[in-house]
């Protein structure tokens, strides 16, 4: 269960908290399984309550688990959740390696080879690529900071994910890091300029990854980018600049309930 703490977070964050404890049941009686890479505990919150808002879940049905803090859980644990979640690090690097790195690629593995749902987001989407027998490099020439332009390749045309999709939508980014070697397994199934491999798939299986961050409000990305300001944005005023990097993403926005409605 999420355990919150609104004065650790930003007004509207803590807004969104309290706003959660009042509202109606969740439609969905899914049981979610969050694994987080987060050395900041206002980050940790925040990417929690961006799930929350995006799968229109009960505080109850999403569980959440820190991997920097605590152990990579058992298969047995993860496997008690109907979709398991892959999120974001603002400070860790998939290509690198921490105490948590082997176990969690065996975890993948095992979920993968058992067909089970998962969804890599940002940091996940890279270590999904990584797990299954890809390579993961550091790429700050290409980073991408702000709302960018996807395009679907022709097997994400025919994939069940993007249905009725437009051909090219927008999508909020924020990352040095990207998939580079790209295993058999792994279809690609959108792209950006910069990054080829923005949304893939393992062949056949319920599981994919996403580069860009569909779990993210326009407002949650100034959010989250500002408490890695340092490490994203140059400058005297990262706000004003990102504020100008940013706008609506109507499709991306869908794209986790789409997800969720695909693998249940």
């Amino acid at each position: 269960m999420v355990g919150y703490n609104p004065a650790a977070m930003t007004s509207s964050t803590a807004e969104a908290v309290a706003s959660a404890s009042t509202a109606l049941p969740s439609t969905t009686s899914a049981r979610v399984l969050l694994l987080q890479v987060r050395d900041q505990r206002a980050a940790e919150l925040h990417e929690q309550q961006c799930f929350l808002d995006r799968l229109s879940l009960a505080p109850e049905r999403l569980e959440c688990i820190n991997v920097v803090e605590r152990p990579v859980p058992s298969l047995a644990e993860a496997l008690a959740a109907d979709v398991v979640i892959l999120g974001g690090a603002g400070a860790h690097s998939a290509y690198l390696d921490y105490p948590f790195t082997e176990p969690l690629i065996d975890l993948v593995n095992e979920l993968v080879e058992r067909d089970r749902p998962f969804f890599g987001a940002c940091f996940g989407h890279q270590f999904l690529g990584r797990a299954v027998g890809g390579s993961v490099v550091h790429d700050p020439a290409n980073e991408e900071i702000g709302t960018f332009e996807v395009e679907l390749t022709a097997e994400g045309a025919q994939d069940p994910l993007f249905r009725g999709a437009p051909p090219r939508f927008a999508a909020h980014l924020g990352h040095h890091d990207r998939i580079d070697r790209v295993p058999s397994n792994l279809v690609t199934l959108a792209s950006t300029a910069r990054c080829a491999q923005q949304v893939v798939r393992v062949a056949g299986k319920p599981v994919y990854g996403a580069q860009f961050h569909c779990e993210m409000t326009e407002q949650h990305m100034r959010e989250r980018v500002m408490m890695y300001a340092r490490d994203y944005m140059s400058g005297d005023d990262p706000a004003g600049q990102l504020a100008k990097r940013l706008r609506p993403t109507p499709y991306a926005d869908g794209l986790l309930a789409r997800f969720m409605t695909e693998v249940l």
